[in-house]
């Protein structure tokens, strides 16, 4: 592909951004809350837990903008695969979508629900007791979607990099951020 034909096949460049801002949070996210309990208790995991939170907020402004530029002014690429492939891919976008909104309002409720203090500067409004069972609950009910986040995201990463190296479609092609002018 040359030229015009290699633009046609890329999203657009808000798209590409949205997305790959969108992976770098949910991952340093992920990782946030696999070693902040890790650390001693004080001001410093405080302070860890308070970017966590703070993250999380991000990532739902993020996933919320994304789906409006999607729907609205977003460049619709013609599907890459046919048949069984397709609607694998589709039902794989639509379950990262729906996880990722799953995992954001549990982190929401689960900051609300303790009124967590973001930085000793601004506490979350709290609508619950507090209660540590019910905020036991709610924080693993958040885990557990934020690691099957993980999951069916890394299958989405191995399919694209199947694409790009076993079958040499160019798909990661449509991804990527920076313009190849004048390269095949």
């Amino acid at each position: 592909m040359k030229g015009p034909d290699i633009a046609a096949q890329r999203y657009d460049t808000t798209t590409i951004w949205l997305h790959w801002t969108t992976v770098g949070l949910v991952v340093v996210l992920w990782i946030i809350g696999q070693i902040a309990d890790l650390l001693p208790r004080g001001p410093f995991r405080t302070g860890i837990w308070s970017i966590h939170v703070l993250l999380g907020f991000l990532t739902a402004f993020a996933l919320l903008t994304r789906i409006a530029w999607r729907a609205r002014f977003g460049r619709v690429l013609p599907p890459a695969d046919t048949g069984v492939l397709y609607v694998v891919a589709k039902a794989t976008h639509y379950t990262l979508y729906a996880i990722l909104g799953v995992v954001v309002v549990l982190g929401i409720i689960d900051a609300s629900y303790r009124g967590f203090n973001l930085f000793g500067v601004w506490s979350v409004p709290q609508f619950g007791t507090g209660d540590r069972t019910i905020r036991h609950t709610i924080n693993e009910r958040h885990e557990l979607a934020a690691n099957i986040l993980m999951v069916v995201a890394a299958v989405h990463g191995l399919a694209a990099l199947a694409h790009q190296y076993v079958w040499h479609d160019r798909l990661l092609y449509r991804m990527r951020c920076r313009r190849e002018v004048g390269r095949n």
